[in-house]
């Protein structure tokens, strides 16, 4: 199942998450050469979050192949790339697949908070999905970039503040293809459910079965958590489907 869209009009301008958006794609561009062998690798490498360097448990020169290059532990890590991570990612499927969530989530999220709020909660999201994810993989040399734990946490967010509206989804059973419509909470709960039992299955691996799962986690219940701090009354009032009233129609 992939979503389409929700049926949840905008209240603001999505600015932040336009910005977001941008910023996410010019990275890719500029600096990951449009996903070219050397600068992909050589940007993962340097501006990835590599847990066990940064928390110490692994030797400084430990070295992760990547095709004909490696990624390093550096002997004096550098905490930038808890932030720098969100912004990169491993190909232009995660690109793009991370954008589109962040679509079609994002701008009702922002609706709830403004949009220098929507701008903090975003990175505190992205930095809990980190945490998390050190916390269960301390040892791995595996660079981790994306976007999709501080995603994670914009859609904990939705569920927590839409979770009736409903999310049309696709839906491919071999040769049939069709449309679904579900309430946020089906969907959103559905993803969380799968993050989990990926994150349960990775434990103990060093390299998380390739997928951060626990990111995804992390940055997940962080959203949930934090919108009920970041969100303002007054611009939720405006909205016509939030909480779990029946949506008019």
């Amino acid at each position: 199942m992939f979503p389409i869209r929700d049926e949840n009009p905008q209240v603001l301008t999505p600015l932040v998450t336009y910005v977001l958006i941008a910023t996410n794609v010019i990275t890719w561009i500029t600096i990951q050469g449009l996903g070219s062998e050397e600068a992909l690798i050589r940007s993962v490498c340097d501006l990835g979050l590599i847990p066990g360097e940064l928390l110490g448990r692994a030797a400084p020169g430990s070295a992760f192949p990547m095709g004909s290059y490696s990624c390093v532990v550096d002997a004096e890590p550098s905490w930038g790339t808890t932030l720098s991570h969100m912004f990169l990612h491993g190909g232009w499927f995660h690109l793009l697949g991370n954008m589109w969530f962040l679509w079609i989530f994002g701008d009702n999220v922002e609706d709830s908070m403004g949009h220098v709020r929507f701008a903090v909660f975003y990175i505190l999201c992205g930095l809990s999905a980190a945490a998390l994810q050190m916390a269960t993989q301390p040892n791995s040399i595996v660079p981790m970039v994306g976007a999709s734990g501080a995603i994670g946490g914009v859609m904990g967010a939705y569920v927590m503040l839409y979770p009736r509206v409903r999310v049309d989804m696709l839906m491919i059973l071999g040769f049939y293809v069709t449309t679904v419509s579900v309430p946020a909470i089906f969907m959103l709960g559905y993803w969380f459910l799968i993050q989990l039992i990926g994150g349960a299955s990775s434990l103990g691996q060093d390299d998380g079965g390739g997928v951060a799962f626990w990111a995804h986690v992390g940055g997940f219940v962080a959203g949930g958590l934090l919108v009920l701090l970041f969100r303002k009354p007054a611009l939720m009032a405006r909205h016509p489907y939030h909480g779990w009233k029946p949506a008019s129609r």
